[in-house]
């Protein structure tokens, strides 16, 4: 935690008392940490405790009423390494899960670039009714990740699960993440991405819906994972949200597959993740085609395909991963792509399933490896289906990659 910037927010719950500990062992663990409270929370912890603890004035409204300093939480948002919210009560949860923005600590957090990790507290029947377990699984869909509470002595005088996490459990999980986080420290990662754009003429092609997002998605977490991470990427709108992830921006197959080709050999881990139009023009012409007949013939000839042309300079320590889109056969198509173009796994999206595919914010995938072992995940954000795919990068060869 050495160095960290952490923002913990507290939120008006009995266990508030626990963020007076979790502020020293962070302090302690040599975080920098900045407290935003809920001013429902001052009625249960004391802001003059926990600024002592931080060594940093607490924030609790927007700005101060007696100099008009305004407490940015765009900057808080960018500051931060990763944000906590414990105690997060079922009300706290429950607005950031709807977009509420009422106080500092909502606005922050709906700013926050950075990883968020909530740690509930309330009653047993509470944590239990299907309004909060829907609200947690948003908050799970957004990417954010949910410290369960523990079982045991409530407020109330019931015994169940409702209670925050220990402070000590919380700062585990804390320090379990960063230490995993550089875990691809020095592997250069290659990920192709978006359409590509045929050209016919000088103002048409042939392309497809790719809006890129999946690969960069691929390319946020394995760089957040400590990564060295090159995209090749089609004509897309969209930026990686990390500046030190490198985009190489190409147009067609030819000039996606040359740009690969150099980039493949000092590459530990291949993401084959573009939608490369199969086919071109055979003939590009130089002016716009008039519209002069009722019907038009264009001749289409192969584009070379990708991955099956670098399949071939594979070394045993590359591993390579696939996409596979699919509308019939889904498996069976996947199965044999998979061994045709010598992919460690490949990923599979059916456009059957509803949210998956090109151009949304969400995906539904199967993950189908060399030994035929299939896994199924239910439909998630692309961010969240990235971290499950970047999980079986890592158990493939843990001795050989780490």
């Amino acid at each position: 935690m050495e160095g960290r910037n952490v923002i913990l927010g507290i939120t008006g719950g009995i266990a508030a008392y626990k963020a007076a500990i979790l502020v020293r062992l962070l302090v302690k663990e040599g975080a920098q940490v900045q407290v935003v409270m809920t001013k429902t929370a001052k009625e249960f912890i004391s802001p003059l405790t926990l600024a002592t603890l931080s060594k940093k004035p607490i924030l609790i409204e927007f700005f101060n009423p007696e100099n008009g300093d305004w407490n940015s939480h765009v900057d808080l948002g960018l500051w931060a390494d990763i944000l906590l919210i414990a105690p997060a009560t079922a009300n706290t949860i429950g607005k950031a899960a709807g977009g509420i923005a009422d106080n500092l600590l909502l606005t922050t957090y709906l700013s926050a670039k950075c990883p968020v990790f909530w740690a509930p507290t309330m009653d047993l029947d509470m944590y239990n009714h299907p309004t909060v377990r829907r609200n947690i699984e948003i908050l799970k869909s957004f990417g954010n990740t949910i410290i369960e509470a523990e079982t045991g002595e409530l407020a109330s005088g019931l015994v169940g699960k409702g209670r925050m996490a220990e402070p000590e459990s919380i700062l585990a999980v804390l320090k379990n993440f960063f230490n995993q986080k550089k875990i691809f420290s020095g592997k250069k990662v290659l990920i192709t991405a978006g359409p590509t754009y045929e050209n016919i003429d000088p103002v048409r092609y042939i392309g497809n819906r790719s809006s890129g997002k999946m690969g960069f998605a691929l390319a946020d977490v394995l760089y957040e994972l400590g990564a060295d991470v090159t995209i090749v990427a089609g004509p897309v709108k969209i930026k990686p949200e990390n500046a030190g992830v490198r985009v190489v921006s190409v147009n067609c197959a030819e000039h996606m597959l040359e740009k690969t080709k150099e980039l493949f050999a000092d590459s530990q881990i291949i993401i084959f993740a573009a939608a490369v139009a199969d086919y071109k023009p055979k003939e590009i012409l130089d002016t716009k085609i008039k519209k002069n007949d009722d019907t038009l013939i264009l001749e289409l000839v192969k584009n070379p395909d990708i991955a099956a042309v670098l399949a071939k300079m594979k070394k045993d320590t590359q591993i390579t991963v696939g996409f596979a889109l699919e509308t019939d056969n889904e498996l069976e198509n996947a199965q044999l792509k998979l061994e045709r173009k010598n992919f460690d796994f490949i990923v599979l999206n059916s456009m059957k399933d509803a949210g998956a595919g090109f151009e949304g914010d969400t995906n539904k995938i199967t993950i189908v490896d060399k030994r035929n072992i299939i896994q199924k995940f239910e439909l998630k954000t692309k961010k969240e289906v990235a971290r499950d795919i970047v999980q079986k990068i890592i158990s493939l060869d843990e001795t050989s990659m780490i």
